[in-house]
């Protein structure tokens, strides 16, 4: 690994997010700044860098192992990577334009951290926290210069997974945010952007499938095992075709608003009931696609060809999941 501490990008916490984040800026051919921000005695910091570069090496491995990425490129990969104890934080985090806080999900932690790094960053970089429960309302507050700082939730793991997540506080800098969802981007990410929203999108939409999931298992209703497979080539591959709300749309608000009635009667109202925005739709005649408005606007959209794409589309995540009909695949007589 590299002993230049010279990056445009830095990992603030040399934890589990900071260790993906720096292989997701290496994998794109980037220098970044992996920073130990805890002083440590020479023995300490020697173990934390062994384990650490087992680690990068083993992920780094298993993406070859899998064909992600030659083996020869390796080497150069964890070249990019600079590994940076507390003592040469300061230096490293001078040259960085673009920050990465990922210290324990505690206020106190965060405060602490986030109070160094605006020291120690120049007034143009931007900052930014890690927290997947801390709102970026929360934390602004610690920051210098407050319009440079916004939330970016990465998902685990987070060299691999396309989706980060930006949250905005009021103050942020429409020119900080469009520069973040830039860098983002230009490291294969697909940045999506929130408010200051607890759970973010992903873990507060997943959080109710998978609370509901462990519900069904405690009451009978299906096994674990019927579950994943219900969602994996069920629902999962849906979701992977459609986005949630353009599935309503192209089924329509009127199938949700109908399920969420009989579901909220029979299952429990207070997991079930549909939103007012629903209703609202409903009363409006705004079903979706079948109406030529829901949620989107389909004015001017050639519905046939859509419902052909959307079909593409599935079939695409059929082929993957590998479970396309025998019928398609094999000759019948």
């Amino acid at each position: 690994m590299s002993g230049s501490p010279r990056a445009r990008f830095a990992a603030a916490g040399a934890g589990r997010m900071g260790r993906g984040i720096a292989l997701a800026f290496a994998w794109a051919g980037y220098r970044v700044s992996l920073i130990d921000l805890k002083p440590r005695s020479p023995d300490a910091w020697q173990t934390l860098s062994g384990e650490i570069e087992a680690e990068l090496r083993a992920s780094l491995g298993a993406l070859a192992d899998l064909g992600a990425l030659d083996p020869g490129q390796i080497p150069a990969l964890l070249d990019r990577i600079t590994l940076v104890d507390a003592s040469g934080a300061a230096e490293a985090l001078a040259a960085a334009e673009l920050v990465f806080e990922g210290v324990p999900e505690t206020l106190e932690a965060k405060r602490e951290a986030l109070e160094w790094l605006s020291r120690a960053c120049v007034p143009e970089a931007i900052i930014t926290s890690t927290t997947s429960s801390i709102l970026v309302t929360q934390l602004v507050g610690f920051v210098s210069h407050p319009e440079r700082f916004l939330n970016i939730h990465w998902l685990n793991p987070a060299y691999l997974i396309p989706v980060v997540e930006l949250s905005t506080h009021p103050g942020t800098s429409p020119r900080v945010l469009e520069r973040a969802r830039s860098l983002m981007a230009a490291i294969g990410k697909m940045p999506v952007v929130c408010g200051a929203t607890p759970g973010y999108i992903v873990p507060r939409l997943q959080a109710l499938v998978m609370n509901e999931a462990a519900r069904m298992i405690e009451e009978g209703a299906a096994t674990a095992e019927e579950i994943d497979k219900a969602t994996r080539y069920g629902m999962g591959l849906r979701f992977a075709a459609l986005g949630v709300v353009e599935f309503i749309d192209f089924g329509g608000a009127d199938i949700l608003h109908h399920a969420s009635r009989e579901m909220s009667a029979s299952v429990d109202a207070g997991r079930y009931q549909a939103p007012p925005v629903l209703a609202g739709m409903m009363a409006r005649g705004e079903l979706g696609l079948k109406s030529g408005k829901g949620f989107y606007d389909y004015t001017g959209v050639d519905v046939a060809a859509y419902r052909r794409d959307v079909l593409a589309r599935t079939l695409g995540m059929l082929r993957h999941a590998g479970g396309l009909h025998p019928a398609s695949r094999d000759t019948i007589s």
